[in-house]
C-alpha cells in the first residue's frame, strides 16, 4: 500500500503534504516526478479535507446555558 493510500490521520496527512511540496521544490526533480507528486498530493489533500469536513459535522457547541447545537461555519 502506498504512502498516498493508506488512512492518515490529519497531522500524518499535514506533514506527508509538507513533505510533497518540499520533493516537488527539489531541482533535481523531474517533471514527471513532479506530475506523479502532484497527484499523490491532490489525493491525500481531498481526503483531509473530507476528514476535517467530518469532524466539524461531529462538533457541538455549548452555549452559556448548557444546551448543545451543532457547529455552523
Amino acid at each position: 500500500m502506498s504512502e498516498a493510500s493508506k488512512k492518515m490521520t490529519i497531522e500524518e496527512s499535514f506533514e506527508y503534504l509538507d513533505e510533497v511540496i518540499g520533493r516537488m521544490e527539489d531541482p533535481d526533480v523531474t517533471l514527471e516526478e513532479s506530475f506523479t507528486l502532484y497527484e499523490k498530493g491532490m489525493k491525500v489533500l481531498r481526503d483531509t479535507t473530507n476528514a476535517i469536513d467530518e469532524v466539524e459535522k461531529s462538533i457541538k457547541l455549548i452555549d452559556d446555558e448548557g444546551k448543545t447545537e451543532d457547529f455552523d461555519e
